[in-house]
């Protein structure tokens, strides 16, 4: 392969960078009020925000992998950022913003298809894994580190909220992204670990992991144990309840907003 097709692979996508695009004049847009509708400009904030978050998830195990031995991500089109180029892009983008909408849980997606055959070493295939939910750890740094720097003066209310509810997204992404479910990173990262037995008798459970947890986290006492889990996260890391629950109050902007959440912005 030539230079040339190899710097085109990872050339990134116009679409990226339109979705990019989208998060910073929306982001201005809910910064400087400038939206007839906040809740219009908080909900497509954080929704391109999201999508960018899981296009650079999936870069990640993609990057990973390049290096570690599978040279044929590239030409899959998984260095361009490009989420239309994802072999579930209904799993990887559509699913996870549905998510989000119905219920404010920021649900891991599919993936990208790694030849591991061309890798060697268990822990570059752990490592592979790993890459995509830490990716959404950094993301979650990146959102509260104006919490937890104490930062906030001079940043209005609504977007403080809206930053506030993208970070419980990412927090919720990195910690059901790390569950050691079949189809899961979480189980990817110990399943080189694992016996062939083992390996075979879970293998065909794998495509309804995913599925499987969301079921579970539409158990009330489940659900109400997994936010009490998220909410300590974050109320380590500066953010308050009541701020998560006005970034969703927001968010969903064809909803009666809350009263004092509007009093408070």
């Amino acid at each position: 392969m030539t230079t040339a097709s190899r710097t085109g692979e990872q050339r990134i996508s116009p679409v990226f960078l339109g979705i990019t695009a989208v998060t910073a004049v929306t982001g201005w847009a809910v910064w400087t009020d400038f939206a007839a509708s906040p809740g219009l400009a908080v909900f497509l904030f954080v929704t391109s925000a999201w999508v960018v978050s899981l296009c650079l998830h999936e870069y990640a195990h993609a990057r990973t992998a390049l290096h570690s031995g599978d040279i044929t991500v590239g030409a899959k089109g998984y260095l361009s950022l490009n989420p239309l180029a994802y072999t579930h892009a209904l799993l990887s983008i559509v699913l996870p913003v549905i998510f989000v909408i119905m219920g404010g849980i920021g649900l891991p997606g599919g993936a990208v298809f790694i030849e591991h055959g061309r890798i060697r070493g268990r822990w570059r295939h752990s490592l592979i894994s790993a890459a995509g939910p830490l990716t959404n750890v950094l993301f979650a740094v990146v959102c509260t580190a104006p919490f937890w720097l104490d930062a906030l003066d001079g940043v209005p209310p609504d977007f403080r909220f809206a930053l506030a509810f993208l970070a419980l997204l990412q927090v919720t992404a990195a910690i059901l992204n790390f569950l050691p479910v079949p189809g899961l990173d979480g189980y990817g990262v110990i399943e080189p670990w694992l016996s062939y037995k083992i390996k075979r008798q879970v293998e065909p459970f794998a495509p309804f992991g995913l599925l499987f947890v969301f079921a579970l986290l539409w158990v009330p006492s489940i659900n109400s144990t997994f936010f009490d889990v998220i909410d300590a996260v974050l109320r380590g890391l500066g953010i308050s309840d009541f701020e998560t629950y006005c970034g969703y109050d927001l968010f969903r902007f064809w909803r009666d907003s809350n009263e004092l959440c509007s009093m408070s912005a």
